[in-house]
C-alpha cells in the first residue's frame, strides 16, 4: 500500500482478511455499509482551525501572568494535545493529497515508517487529550467542594507533577500500542480507559451540578426567588449537557469501533460499522475544535488576553 492511511492500525480487525472484510460488508447489504467519503480537504480544514485555536489559547495563557495558575495549565495542556491531535492530522493529510497528485514520490518501506510514526503521534494525542480532560474535571472538583484548601492541595508542584506524568503516560502507552496492536488486551486497555475517563467525569460533573443546584435552591428560598433558581438550574443542566455531551459524542464512536473489532471482528453488521472509520476521526478532529470553546473562551479573562494576542498580531 503506498498511500497513508489514518490510523490504519484500527481501521478494521487485523486477523480478519480482506476478502472475508468484503464478503461481509456485501453480506451486510446495501449502500450504507459502504461508509462515507470524506474528502481530504475537510480534515485539512478542520485541522487548521483548530490548529490555530488552541495555539491561540496557548498564547493567551502564556501571554497573561494571571492565568499562571493550575487550571490554566491543565486547560493550556489540553490545548496542546488538541493541537498534536491537529498537526499529526494535517501532516498525513498534506502527504495524502501530494502522494495522490504524484507531486510526493516515496517508497513504500518509508511510508510504512512515516504512517507508524503519524500513528504514534496521533495515539499519544489521544490519550493526553482523555487524560488531561478528567484532569480538568478533578481541578474543577477540586475547586467547588475544598474550595479553602484547594491552594494546599493543588499546588504548582502537584501540577507540574501531573502534567509530567500524563506526558510520559501518553508517550509510553502509544509506542506499545504501535509495537503491540495486534494483541487484544492493547485495545481491552484503551476502551477501559475511555469508559474510566467517562464514568469520572459523568460522576465528578453531576456532583458538582448537584451541590450548585442545592446551594442555588437555599438562596432563592432565603431571597424568595423560585425564578432564580429555575434559571440557574436550567443554565446548569445545559452546561452539564454540553460537557458530557460533546465528550460522548466526539469520542464514543470511535471507542465503540475498538469495542467491535474485539468483539465480533468478523460479523457483517460490525464489518458497516467499521467502513465509517473516517466519521469517527472527523468527530475527534471536532472534538478539538469544540475543546476551546468550553473549555478556554467561556473565561472573561482569557477572552479579553486573547484580544490583545490577535490585536498585536495585527
Amino acid at each position: 500500500m503506498s498511500t497513508l492511511a489514518p490510523l490504519r492500525l484500527l481501521r478494521e480487525p487485523w486477523n480478519a482478511s480482506e476478502g472475508n472484510q468484503s464478503n461481509a460488508t456485501a453480506g451486510a447489504g446495501g449502500a450504507w455499509c459502504q461508509g462515507l467519503d470524506i474528502p481530504n480537504e475537510l480534515f485539512l480544514t478542520l485541522g487548521l482551525v483548530s490548529l490555530v485555536e488552541n495555539l491561540l489559547v496557548v498564547a493567551a495563557i502564556l501571554k497573561n501572568r494571571n492565568l499562571h495558575s493550575p487550571m490554566y495549565y491543565f486547560i493550556c495542556c489540553l490545548a496542546v494535545s488538541d493541537m498534536l491531535v491537529s498537526v499529526s492530522n494535517l501532516a498525513e493529510t498534506l502527504f495524502m493529497l501530494l502522494m495522490e497528485h504524484g507531486v510526493l514520490v516515496i517508497r513504500a518501506s518509508i511510508v510504512r515508517h512515516m504512517d507508524n510514526v503519524i500513528d504514534m503521534l496521533i495515539c499519544s494525542s489521544v490519550v493526553s487529550s482523555l487524560s488531561f480532560l478528567g484532569v480538568i474535571a478533578v481541578d474543577r472538583y477540586i475547586t467547588i467542594f475544598y474550595a479553602l484548601r484547594y491552594h494546599s492541595i493543588m499546588t504548582l508542584q502537584r501540577a507540574v507533577v501531573t502534567m509530567a506524568s500524563v506526558w510520559l503516560a501518553s508517550t509510553v502507552s502509544s509506542t506499545v500500542f504501535i509495537t503491540y496492536y495486534r494483541n487484544n488486551a492493547i485495545l481491552l486497555c484503551l476502551i477501559g480507559f475511555f469508559l474510566f475517563m467517562l464514568v469520572l467525569m459523568l460522576v465528578l460533573y453531576i456532583h458538582m451540578f448537584a451541590l450548585a443546584r442545592h446551594h442555588v435552591r437555599s438562596i432563592s428560598s432565603q431571597q424568595k426567588q423560585p425564578t432564580m433558581y429555575r434559571t440557574s438550574s436550567l443554565k446548569g443542566a445545559v452546561t452539564l449537557t454540553i460537557l458530557l455531551g460533546v465528550f460522548f459524542i466526539c469520542w464514543g464512536p470511535f471507542f465503540f469501533h475498538l469495542i467491535l473489532i474485539v468483539t465480533c471482528p468478523t460479523n457483517p453488521f460490525c464489518t458497516c460499522f467499521f467502513s465509517y472509520f473516517n466519521l469517527f476521526l472527523i468527530l475527534i478532529i471536532c472534538n478539538s475544535v469544540v475543546d476551546p470553546l468550553i473549555y478556554a473562551f467561556r473565561s472573561q479573562e482569557l477572552r479579553r488576553t486573547l484580544r490583545e494576542v490577535v490585536m498585536c498580531s495585527w
